[in-house]
């Protein structure tokens, strides 16, 4: 038989609403950076603006009212049944950190506008308005404080952040009236506590928990709580061969000796520790380091659990300065409470992973930092995870599979009319 002379068809458009469709979306969004080397968008940024305008017209098409709210979240509102219904969150957030892959946040936001899709095509409204939110600046990369969006709309917004400073010295009052905010007007975006029955949040897991039990959905049961700091060893520069060992003061050694206590008091403990980022000064092959700063960050099930770790590492850092003549300087960066998901919420979510043919769906700590904890000061929240690929996450090469989209979009789905019934709104407001 000869080849066919017919004109070859172009691939179909996924499906409204799909799995397909949304890993496609997600392919789009991750052409909004400013890096060629995975992704990068950062708050208030061109990139950022690009990627708000994408997902609004994206809201816009599922049947949901896009807008813009006073911190620069992504926001659509899907009415419910009466005009003075309460509201059902939804959502995740569309920052990244640098060097990103394409499903941290993004996923998750991409996915509460395709349920939202699948009750509007069916016509379908309920006892609650469903609010999807694409927050702004989870990651904290450009000004150095995580959660940015997801407070402004809980309500915590914290005034003394207008003076933080990126890498190039802008504030974050001047980078809000440059993306046209206006700072004055940033607690519009809160949300009243009475007016919401909870926040629902689909993420990819950050772990390779899922994976390993081979299961392609969990129940979050809470976020563990985190402390950042910034921490320095002072001590003094001197001559890689002049300044014999008992008179040298090498901060960068002291440094040492901490980020390597961290790992073992923080696991010891039950907790979570890490050194991200170490660096000496003045940094010369042959000049003993005079001062080496670090950060640290550091994660628990419970605050008490975290701040006693902490404790146990101040205490390592002072011994380990006094015996080499260094100084200790501690500045924290960063505080949040470890949270525990709403009861009611959290069945509505395990309630959907049934619903896919999972009988015991497995529930997970989060030790990675979700919008959800910000939110929880507003109201109870739940999350649903999906497996990701060797658990890698803050990488370009962070990768989902699609059948465990299309059971998470289903699940997500389900867990939201199971919401309705776990909230006795089974009728108009």
């Amino acid at each position: 038989m000869g080849r066919s002379s017919a004109t070859p068809t172009e691939p179909a458009e996924p499906a409204a609403n799909s799995a397909a469709q949304v890993l496609e979306r997600c392919d789009v969004l991750a052409t909004h950076t400013a890096a060629n080397d995975g992704i990068e968008r950062s708050y208030l940024t061109p990139e950022h603006a690009r990627t708000n305008w994408t997902v609004g017209e994206w809201m816009a098409e599922a049947g949901l009212i896009p807008w813009q709210d006073a911190a620069g979240n992504q926001r659509g509102t899907y009415a419910g049944q009466t005009a003075d219904a309460p509201v059902l969150l939804l959502g995740s957030h569309l920052d990244t950190v640098p060097g990103a892959g394409r499903y941290d946040g993004i996923l998750g936001t991409l996915m509460a506008i395709a349920v939202v899709g699948r009750l509007a095509a069916r016509g379908e409204r309920l006892p609650f308005a469903i609010d999807v939110l694409g927050f702004a600046d989870e990651e904290g990369t450009r000004f150095g404080r995580t959660l940015l969006g997801s407070c402004a709309v809980a309500g915590t917004w914290d005034e003394s952040w207008w003076g933080l400073r990126d890498v190039q010295g802008v504030t974050l009052r001047d980078a809000f009236v440059a993306f046209g905010l206006d700072p004055a007007r940033v607690g519009e975006a809160a949300l009243d506590p009475r007016d919401v029955v909870g926040y629902l949040e689909a993420h990819i897991e950050q772990g390779p928990l899922l994976q390993d039990a081979d299961k392609a959905l969990g129940v979050v049961s809470g976020i563990m709580g985190a402390r950042r700091f910034e921490l320095t060893m002072v001590g003094e520069a001197g001559h890689a061969g002049g300044v014999p060992y008992g008179r040298r003061r090498d901060a960068l050694l002291g440094a040492a000796e901490v980020a390597v206590a961290v790992e073992a008091l923080a696991r010891d403990a039950g907790a979570v520790g890490t050194v991200g980022r170490m660096q000496a000064y003045p940094g010369a092959q042959n000049v003993i380091p005079g001062r080496a700063e670090f950060s640290l960050d550091l994660r628990a099930e419970t605050d008490a659990l975290r701040d006693r770790v902490w404790l146990d590492i101040e205490e390592k850092a002072l011994k380990s300065a006094a015996e080499r003549r260094l100084d200790f300087l501690v500045d924290e960066k960063h505080q949040a409470k470890a949270t525990v998901v709403g009861a009611r919420l959290a069945a509505a979510v395990e309630a959907g992973i049934r619903t896919t043919g999972d009988d015991a769906p497995l529930t997970l700590l989060s030790k990675a930092g979700h919008d959800a904890m910000a939110i929880a000061d507003l109201c109870d929240y739940a999350m649903l995870f999906i497996r990701c690929k060797d658990g890698i996450s803050h990488h370009k090469d962070e990768d989902v599979r699609a059948d465990d989209v299309a059971l998470a979009l289903d699940a997500f789905e389900a867990a939201v009319l199971e919401a309705r019934k776990r909230h006795g709104l089974t009728g108009a407001h």
